[in-house]
């Protein structure tokens, strides 16, 4: 090998290390799945459930069992409208959110037919802090979960949106609806269900199932109506929402979630074209173990 020949040699080995340091170093920038489950406790959550105090968690409804946190009813006599809600004790504005759950089982004594394999997500939700003890939901959007019966040829969509207490933007015009379905399959039985939420603040909202979007909205603000038993100076009508509380919900259907997990892009927000890139990376992604 002669002299010319180990330089370039030398340069390649360089260039090649030069590349996989950078590439490393934008792997590195990347943000990285934050487990708000952790599959032990929900030390980090706050329940709220209708006609008790914020952090009473009635019935142990909401407990973790086999590496999952569950809603249960075994402690109700009679559901008696408690709604219940979950919220995780950190709020964000910009991220990509997972949820992977199932129904199960069947519903308690008292709940209502409309509650049939009925749960939720809430975005952008208030402080549990400030929901009053007899306050049926969270001012918040709501990423609605429905399931499907065991008819394969019945239609029921979820990742649907839902608007306690608040209004949002679709299609270039105010949506003041309670609820909208989305443009979903229905997944009947017990299946485990991904559901992908894009909240980038108050700029859009994307719901999104098996790598497509199925719903899509902006500007959500506090209006309407469907939450009662509220502090009337919480809700503030035509106040824009940029960022809130994670909740879960609990409307009388058993149901399981065994992934909750959040890519927080907050420090991408004034980046759009990385900001695109990083969620199309999540989006591809089947989540972390």
């Amino acid at each position: 090998m002669n002299l010319k020949t180990i330089v370039w040699s030398a340069l390649a080995t360089v260039s090649i290390l030069s590349c996989s340091t950078q590439k490393g170093a934008v792997d590195s920038e990347e943000p990285k799945a934050i487990q708000l489950f952790n599959g032990k406790d929900i030390k980090n959550w706050t329940p709220k459930i209708r006609n008790y105090e914020t952090g009473v968690n009635f019935g142990n409804t909401f407990r973790v069992e086999d590496g999952m946190m569950k809603v249960r009813y075994d402690q109700y006599d009679d559901f008696n409208f408690r709604y219940g809600h979950i919220a995780y004790n950190t709020p964000y504005s910009y991220y990509v959110l997972r949820v992977e759950y199932r129904f199960v089982g069947e519903q308690p004594k008292g709940g209502e037919g409309w509650a049939w394999r009925n749960s939720g997500a809430m975005l952008h939700g208030q402080d549990p802090k400030t929901m009053w003890k007899d306050q049926n939901f969270p001012i918040s959007i709501e990423a609605q979960f429905l399931g499907g019966d065991n008819d394969p040829n019945s239609v029921r969509t979820t990742s649907n949106l839902c608007t306690p207490g608040t209004h949002v933007v679709m299609n270039d015009k105010l949506f003041t609806p309670h609820c909208i379905n989305a443009k979903s399959k229905t997944y009947h039985g017990d299946q485990w269900v991904t559901a992908d939420f894009v909240v980038l603040g108050d700029s859009v909202i994307r719901h999104v199932l098996e790598g497509e979007t199925v719903i899509e909205y902006s500007k959500p603000t506090i209006g309407g109506d469907m939450v009662e038993g509220h502090n009337p100076a919480v809700k503030q009508d035509g106040k824009a929402i940029t960022g809130g509380y994670i909740y879960l919900q609990s409307e009388s259907h058993p149901i399981d979630f065994r992934k909750v997990e959040l890519y927080d892009l907050e420090k991408y927000k004034k980046q759009p074209q990385k900001l695109n890139g990083i969620i199309q990376k999540i989006l591809q992604t089947k989540g972390s173990n």
